[in-house]
């Protein structure tokens, strides 16, 4: 099992080096500084390739301004308004030039508009969803990956779209060793209030999981924030639940509640982050311009592993 943030990007690694090519990332409008950056780290780590989109005088300036020597082997397709970029960002899932997309210095909507079009984009048919990934000390202070979602795509999921987030990110858990994740349901309250209608959705999903309609998983809730990942502050509410206080996965109620959550715990803990999209024919990396390069690498890593796991690399 994958317990941190090294682990699997040693996991990344190694599946890449059991290829007889490495996983090549696409990135719609190469010139973006912290793409390159974590480009040239996945390249010097022999974890991926690149395959640069966008305008190819910017993105050599780029290149060669930062002396990216690494990033002169990569591929340069070159691309002019941003449209044209997204939509041949798209193509390179489709040609097999590349098994991943990562956001580089064109707008997030611009980008999905291309990857959601009904004709020439990666939809399956799944829900498509975010789940945010950052390293939490357990009550030993040993580190292990806590998921938050859905953070990025769906703004107020009913209760079958909850249940279907929620399989996204099973899914990765399962990628990183998890075989059997305990999720929480999270509302402003563990107890079941029929005005509160994210508490009734939690009761619901958590029932089905007993019954063994959602497979895969332990499911509680719903669970307040508190108890669901601490288990003093479950034991002074009196909960007993074989999820409070050890939640792999934390399901949101809205994507106001993920989002939040997950950019507080970046900026007020300043933790390493990854993120995995789950749902399209292939990943699509579309993290915040204000992620570093570093969180960048590391949700490449773990886009290989999920890939991997799947077995679509």
């Amino acid at each position: 099992m994958i317990h941190n943030f090294d682990d699997m990007l040693q996991r990344s690694i190694d599946i890449s080096h059991e290829r007889s090519a490495l996983p090549r990332i696409a990135v719609a409008a190469g010139d973006d500084l912290a793409a390159l950056s974590a480009l040239v780290e996945a390249k010097k780590l022999g974890l991926a390739e690149g395959l640069l989109i966008g305008n190819k005088e910017r993105i050599t300036r780029t290149i060669s301004e930062n002396g990216f020597e690494e990033a002169n082997d990569f591929e340069i397709i070159d691309t002019a308004d941003e449209k044209s970029i997204c939509e041949r960002t798209i193509e390179a899932i489709h040609f097999k030039e590349a098994e991943i997309i990562l956001k580089g210095k064109v707008k997030s909507a611009s980008l999905l508009r291309a990857a959601f079009d009904s004709q020439k984009g990666l939809r399956t048919g799944r829900i498509i969803s975010d789940t945010f990934i950052f390293e939490y000390p357990d009550v030993n202070q040993k580190k292990r990956l806590l998921m938050i979602t859905d953070g990025g795509f769906n703004p107020a999921p009913d209760l079958h779209q909850k249940i279907q987030i929620l399989e996204n990110s099973v899914e990765v858990a399962h990628a990183l060793g998890n075989e059997l994740p305990k999720v929480a349901v999270l509302s402003a309250a563990e107890t079941v209030n029929p005005g509160l209608q994210s508490t009734v959705d939690a009761a619901i999903i958590a029932k089905m999981n007993d019954r063994g309609q959602i497979r895969n998983c332990i499911v509680d809730g719903p669970l307040a924030m508190d108890n669901a990942i601490s288990e003093e502050a479950a034991r002074v509410k009196g909960i007993k639940s074989p999820v409070a206080g050890k939640a792999d996965i934390l399901l949101c109620p809205t994507i106001e509640a993920a989002n939040m959550t997950a950019k507080a715990i970046a900026y007020f803990a300043h933790v390493k982050l990854a993120h995995a999209t789950i749902g399209a024919k292939a990943p699509i990396l579309i993290p915040s311009r204000n992620d570093t390069s570093e969180s960048k690498l590391l949700t490449i890593a773990l886009n290989i592993v999920i890939l991997n796991n799947r077995g679509d690399l």
